[in-house]
């Protein structure tokens, strides 16, 4: 197997970690630093945008849904990157609000994630919500 790095050059982090409040106005640089962190694993444009989208969707749910009617609490979005597998869970700390009827216009965040990645599981707890969402890198099946 040959390195796809230039020799010398400095492999890419194999972990990524941010935390920001959870308002709308902060998502997009969170968004924008997980897709430079993607980008130097060199992973395909398509796997880059499906990351992206998905985590996107899971840090606005998060800001719109978790701090309900009290202060903004922090979002914390982390991603793995393994041989064969990247995960990234994104985690708010406040109240789980199950999904509601619609007008068909929303409320189809978690269906989204869900066609975006190889995997999803989301865990509930008092303390808050995790989504945690897998992609396989080499072609493996699906969990």
């Amino acid at each position: 197997m040959t390195d796809p790095l230039p020799p010398g050059a400095p492999a890419p982090a194999a972990t990524f970690h941010r935390r920001t409040p959870a308002v709308a106005e902060r998502l997009p640089d969170l968004r924008e630093a997980l897709a430079r962190w993607l980008d130097a694993l060199g992973l395909s444009p398509e796997r880059q945008e499906d990351v992206v989208l998905a985590g996107y969707e899971a840090m606005a749910n998060s800001a719109e849904h978790a701090y309900r009617d009290r202060e903004p609490g922090p979002i914390d979005v982390r991603a793995e990157a393994l041989p064969g597998r990247l995960t990234v869970t994104v985690s708010d700390y406040g109240t789980w609000r199950p999904p509601t009827a619609t007008n068909g216009l929303r409320g189809r965040g978690l269906l989204l994630i869900d066609s975006l990645t190889d995997h999803c599981a989301q865990v509930h707890r008092e303390d808050g919500t995790t989504v945690t969402m897998t992609w396989l890198t080499d072609g493996a099946p699906a969990d």
